[in-house]
Formats: structure tokens, sequence, C-alpha cells
């Protein structure tokens, strides 16, 4: 199979997903067209893909799962038949159920799964945890899956005979739930830019008041912590501090990348 167009699709607070899906696309060789949907689907409504598209699909994970507002932006983009990869990007505890989640959503817009693949990055609420990562060794492995996928398109007329990877994770998927902590500012070093308010995914910081945080819509996605230029906005407290200190004992050992793709490619 020729391809003329990568569609990459991500959801990306941090900005780290991006960096993956990017990292995948460019060993296709088409056009790239990037539908960013970190801030809401495509405003022009449903997307749809045909003949000589591929659609790289790539999310974080949220309390092992496909975000709530990344899987609603998700079911715009239509494709019958076009073959999608998928990634899910995760801070080192675990992926449990966003990748099988994440193949339920695109296959419901009539995507087939081609290969998949589980990427670990700096975690975005607890940062100590994977501080460095995605690292040297991370990206060789992501470039040496995107180099997987290439050859087995490449390989095929009929990408309805590929074999649909069978992927880690539950059905039905795990309760998903919101996190306990929230970011908020610090009034000494806020300079009232207002790149937090304008750019959080949901719309949880009130322009008038930059250093706090609506908890009811805040999804710990830690956009502001990384557009925020003056350090002012992070997770605080002594609740947030106990809980940290357990996740890293928890959850610091290096996990590696986990990749679907048939035998033999």
């Amino acid at each position: 199979m020729k391809i003329d167009r990568v569609h990459l699709v991500y959801f990306s607070a941090t900005f780290t997903t991006r960096k993956v899906v990017r990292a995948i696309g460019a060993a296709f060789g088409g056009e790239v067209v990037e539908h960013d949907i970190t801030c809401g689907g495509p405003s022009g409504g449903a997307v749809s893909l045909g003949s000589g598209d591929l659609l790289v699909a790539g999310v974080p994970v949220y309390a092992g799962r496909v975000p709530a507002q990344a899987a609603v932006a998700l079911r715009a983009f239509k494709g019958s038949g076009v073959p999608a990869v998928l990634v899910c990007v995760y801070g080192n505890r675990d992926y449990d159920d966003a990748l099988v989640e994440l193949q339920d959503i695109v296959g419901a817009g009539g995507f087939k799964t081609v290969a998949a693949g589980a990427f670990i990055a700096r975690h975005c609420i607890f940062p100590k945890v994977a501080a460095d990562r995605p690292d040297a060794a991370d990206m060789q492995k992501i470039d040496a899956f995107a180099a997987g996928c290439a050859r087995l398109l490449a390989g095929t007329d009929d990408v309805a005979s590929l074999p649909t990877p069978v992927l880690k994770g539950n059905r039905p998927y795990k309760q998903g739930g919101a996190s306990t902590f929230s970011p908020v500012g610090d009034a000494s070093l806020c300079d009232g830019c207002q790149a937090c308010v304008r750019q959080c995914p949901v719309g949880a910081i009130p322009t008038a008041d930059p250093c706090s945080t609506d908890a009811s819509k805040c999804i710990a996605c830690g956009r502001c912590l990384v557009v925020c230029h003056t350090g002012s906005r992070a997770f605080r407290g002594d609740a947030y501090k106990g809980f940290e200190a357990k996740f890293i004992a928890a959850f610091s050992a290096r996990r590696e990348p986990e990749v679907f793709l048939p035998a033999g490619v």
C-alpha cells in the first residue's frame, strides 16, 4: 500500500504524545496532516479519510483510560477500512485498558487497526517519575516500531487481510476517575500572562484569577504547568506531597515500551 497522507490525530497536553506520534508519522514518507484535538475536536465537524490515507492516533493515559475529551474528539474521524496505528503514552505506572479503548473508538469510525504501541513519558502529576522520558533508548524503540509499521503497510495491497493485533487490556474497561489533585498558581510568581487560561483544555482556570483552578473541571493534564513561563503553577500541598512520596516509591522502576505488530515484521 502506498501511503499518500499520514493523519496524526493527538491529544497532547504536555506535548509529549505529539512528539511520539510525529516521530512515528515521519516513517511513512507521505504528506503529514496534523489534527491537534487537545483543546477540542476538528472545527469543521467530521473528518473523512480515504484511499491512500493512514491514521496515527495518539493519546495519553489518564487513570488507565483514554481521556474523555479525546474520546469525544476522536469520534469525529471516519475512515472505512483505512489503516490505523494506535499510540498511548503513559507515566510509567500502567496503560491498563487505554489501548483497547482507543482501538474500539477508531474501530467504531471504520478504521482498521494494524499496529499499536504503548510508550512511557514523564508523569503529568508526579513529574519526578520517568522524569527524563522518552529518552534516547525510547526514541530508538519508537523509530523501530514506526519502521515496522511502514514495512507492514508497504508489503500489502489489501489492508483488510492484515491480522488485527490482540492488544493488552480488558473489556469492559476499568472504571475511570478524576484526579484528587489540581495545580494552582503562586501569586508571587504569576505575571498574569493568561497562557494557562487560554490553553487549558477544559477551561478550568478563570481569567480573573489565573492562580486558582476549578477542581470540578480540572483533569490534571499538566498543560498549565508546561506553558507557565514563570513556574507559578504547580501541584502543591501536604496531601499532594504525601501521596507523591508513595507514588514515587511504587512506580519508579523503569518500564519499557510494548508494541503490537504481526510476527516477523
